[in-house]
């Protein structure tokens, strides 16, 4: 039996080590309390992931076809926030998207 793949937000929990600045740590507790700590960073990773994902079909498109305006990279960054929101909102329902059409890293 073959492991299952998830998408970026999928599947169970899992427990993994981190290491953050005191200071950051701190920080963190004090904006979300101690029981949201995990949803917190789970949430700016998931950020930081799509983001990073972007930044690769951008400069995959950019390396193709040439220079996009800032404009239009800002125009992008904005339908694909508008894009994980609705995913997001979908949560668990039906109409989300079928397995393995989430966004992949361009390359």
């Amino acid at each position: 039996m073959a492991e299952a793949e998830y998408n970026i937000g999928e599947g169970p929990a899992t427990r993994v080590s981190l290491s953050l600045p005191e200071g950051t740590a701190e920080a963190i507790r004090t904006r979300v309390g101690k029981r949201e700590f995990s949803a917190f960073v789970t949430a700016a990773v998931e950020r930081e992931l799509r983001g990073q994902i972007l930044d690769e079909y951008l400069a995959d498109y950019e390396r193709r076809k040439g220079p996009l305006p800032a404009s239009m990279q800002a125009e992008a960054r904005e339908l694909f926030d508008e894009i994980f929101a609705e995913e997001a909102a979908l949560g668990d329902d039906e109409s989300g998207p079928a397995e393995g059409e989430q966004w992949r890293a361009a390359s």
